[in-house]
Parts: C-alpha cells; structure tokens; sequence
C-alpha cells in the first residue's frame, strides 16, 4: 500500500479519495510543520503552495518519489534540490490543454485594478454605514487609457482581450517576438513610460526576480498604477513601497507577496501588509487569482491522476 500525504483542501473534489482508494491518502491542512511530520514516510505528495518545499522539508522525505503541485509557479520549491534527490515533480505550467480554459488570474488583475480606481471598499465601507459620499470617491475610467502588460503569454493574451473590451490601448513587452493584432510591442522602458496602468504575467526566473525596480519605477507616469498576479519577487518590494511612498507612482494592485509561505504573525510584519494598513494606494489580496472553483477543481483533480498514473495506480 502506499501512502500518498496531500495539504490541499479536496473537500469539493471527492474523485480524488477515488482515485486513490486502494491507498493510503493522508489530508492534512497546509501547515508546515505538521507536513513535515506526515511527509516521513510517504511515497507521494500533493502539495500546496503555501508549504515551501525546501531542504529541512526533503530532510525528513526519505521514501518520496513524486511531487505534485497544481500551480503554475514554482517559487514554493526548491527544484533543484528535488531533481538532486531524484523526486519527480509535476506542476501544471506546460499544461496547455487544461491551463488555457483557465481565466480567473486575469479577471482579477482587473478587478483589482478597478477596485482601486474606483474606490470600491471604502466607498462599500461609508455605504455599510449610512454614509452616501457620491462625490468623495469619483474614480478613473478604463476607456481610452493604455495597459502595458508584461509577458504576453497565455495570461497577458487573456488579460489584452479583457483590455480591448474596456476600449484600453494595450501595449506590450515580451522576451520573444510576437505578433497579436491589435497589441503594440514595446520595450519595458518605453511600456513604462506610455502606460497608465501595468499588469505583470511573467514567470518568476532569474531574469525576472526584480524585473520591475526603482528604475522602472521612475520612468512610470506619476498617475500609473502596477498590478501583479503572478509572483512577488518580480517586483522589488522595497521599491515599490519607496516609489508609493514618494508618490513616484499613484498605486498598487498585488495577489502576491514574497514571503506568503510565512506564519500569520509574520505576514501581518511584512513590510508590504504593514504598509498597506495605513495606505489606501496599495490594494492586497491572498494570492486568489487562481482560486476558482472551476481551476480548484481541474488542477487538483488533473494533478491528483498525474501522480496516480506515475505510481501505477489504475
């Protein structure tokens, strides 16, 4: 029998109790400590992205084979120390036939971004109570402004379509030629300049980590504002709150953090969570961009059959 340990919640998925019936599926919740505990013995593990995988983690991994993560990002892994090891890991960022029916991290680099402009939870806040400031949170339209979007892959595609239906000129910048009707490619200086709002969709590598920096920062129109959803080490997070701070730039909209594997006590320290207590220019939200019922769902239940099909598992 083996022993597969699992940190995600599955609790809407029961085909993956399924899938594993004849074995012995561990659920825990995403706690690090405990996963290093139950991991000891374990043949696989679907894993979260809120546990870092690391050397204290492997450690204690002695009869692992196989790694599952489904996620498009990797920064929770030391994949490297993995591969050493001899672990297979899956994630799902080459899965183009299951990721491409996934939307939800672009729609919500625009809710954000409209939360933002338009002022929506302080202005739902006054109207909770009884206060109907109309005229104190006048906003910014979308229509007729540009986007830049950093990485025109599949989320920057999805993300310039959603653009073009707010009437936004989209620009865009990207290490491989491409070719979109409709899209002007740019270079990441001349994007910086002529954009009024930012939207990032790159991976996290070594040439992106700090990609978006002070110098970026003060080439971007005073009145832009940035979003990222996809990792918090493509922006230099001392920057921003520098540029946010010294009005460099007007604000920000970011699903992601560096350091969101962190305790609860820790995070509420983070620099950027404690700026953002007392700012109204920067907008957090828990890494949700993918935290749909319908990508839960597929991603989970995909990865659960990878790793059920690695094991042999019928």
């Amino acid at each position: 029998m083996l022993k597969i340990l699992n940190t995600l919640d599955i609790s809407g998925i029961p085909e993956v109790s399924k899938i594993f019936n004849k074995h012995q599926l561990i659920n825990v919740k995403a706690d690090r400590d405990i996963a290093i505990r139950e991991i000891v013995d374990c043949d696989a593990y679907l894993a979260s992205a809120a546990i870092q995988i690391d050397e204290d983690f492997l450690k204690q991994a002695n009869k692992l084979k196989i790694i599952g993560s489904p996620s498009t990002g990797t920064d929770h892994m030391d994949l490297n120390l993995i591969k050493q090891k001899g672990i297979k890991c899956y994630d799902i960022s080459k899965e183009l036939d299951l990721i491409n029916s996934f939307t939800a991290t672009s729609e919500l680099a625009f809710t954000l971004l409209l939360s933002l402009v338009r002022k929506i939870i302080p202005a739902s806040q006054d109207a909770n109570n009884g206060i109907w400031a109309r005229e104190k949170y006048s906003g910014t339209q979308l229509l007729n402004k540009t986007i830049g979007i950093v990485g025109l892959g599949r989320l920057g595609k999805i993300s310039a379509k959603i653009a073009n239906g707010f009437g936004m000129n989209v620009i865009a910048y990207d290490t491989n030629k491409k070719n979109v009707h409709g899209i002007k490619m740019v270079n990441l200086e001349d994007l910086a300049r002529e954009s009024d709002f930012i939207s990032i969709h790159v991976h996290l590598n070594t040439s992106t980590e700090n990609l978006i920096n002070l110098d970026i920062f003060n080439k971007m129109k005073k009145s832009a504002i940035i979003i990222n959803t996809s990792r918090g080490k493509i922006i230099n997070e001392k920057d921003l709150i520098l540029a946010l701070n010294t009005n460099l730039i007007s604000g920000a909209c970011l699903d992601v953090i560096d350091g969101e594997w962190l305790t609860q006590k820790e995070l509420y320290n983070h620099p950027l969570v404690r700026y953002s207590r007392t700012h109204k220019n920067l907008l957090l939200s828990p890494h949700i961009g993918g935290a749909t019922q319908e990508s839960i769902y597929g991603a989970r239940l995909f990865m659960a059959k990878k790793i059920a099909s690695f094991l042999g598992i019928n």
